[in-house]
């Protein structure tokens, strides 16, 4: 038994246990669905459902399927890169991020999610279903979805006056008539 004393690599939560039955020949077939987020606190964090005849073996189902579908999740700092809204069937979840310091702001199943994944500074909204599974599934589409801060591309801004933009637009239509082009509406 020494292998219990080491610590997880991964910590797991519990979200949702259902009570399932199904009308057989001989009576009914009792039966448990559990939904377990997996995550490992560094930015890597897993979705599963497991089901089975006792809550031990279908949050052991859940745990090795979540283990088994791993993502890495993009951060910056300890918050997310940028703001995301996703939709994924009746749910819909808002995520943004937020200066250090200001905590996990989140109902249960987006703080689940989130916290698995190691983000300590995000403020979230659930704005559809209530149903627990689909905001958990939802929390993780808007993970996945999520593109790394170093990806973004810093463009120069060019400001331009009201004239500039307007004389801009006069010699745009002045190569266009010479080059036999119809004029631009916007002129």
């Amino acid at each position: 038994m020494a292998y219990d004393n080491q610590p997880k690599e991964f910590e797991e939560k519990i979200v949702q246990v259902n009570r399932v039955s199904k009308k057989t020949k001989g009576g009914n077939n009792i039966g448990f669905s559990v939904l377990v987020v997996v995550g490992d606190k560094k930015g890597r964090v897993g979705v599963g459902l497991g089901k089975a005849p006792t809550v031990v073996n279908a949050i052991r189902k859940g745990s090795a399927y979540a283990k088994k579908h791993l993502i890495t999740v993009a951060m910056r700092k300890k918050s997310i890169p940028h703001e995301i809204y996703i939709k994924v069937g009746a749910a819909k979840v808002l995520l943004k991020p937020a200066p250090p310091g200001t905590g996990v702001i989140a109902g249960g199943p987006v703080r689940a999610v989130v916290g698995a994944a190691g983000i300590r500074d995000i403020v979230a909204k659930i704005l559809g279903t209530d149903n627990q599974a689909s905001n958990v599934y939802a929390t993780f589409a808007a993970l996945q979805k999520l593109r790394p801060y170093s990806s973004f591309r810093r463009m120069p801004v060019e400001i331009q006056t009201r004239e500039e933009k307007i004389s801009d637009a006069k010699t745009d239509n002045l190569q266009d008539k010479k080059e036999g082009k119809p004029a631009s509406v916007n002129a």
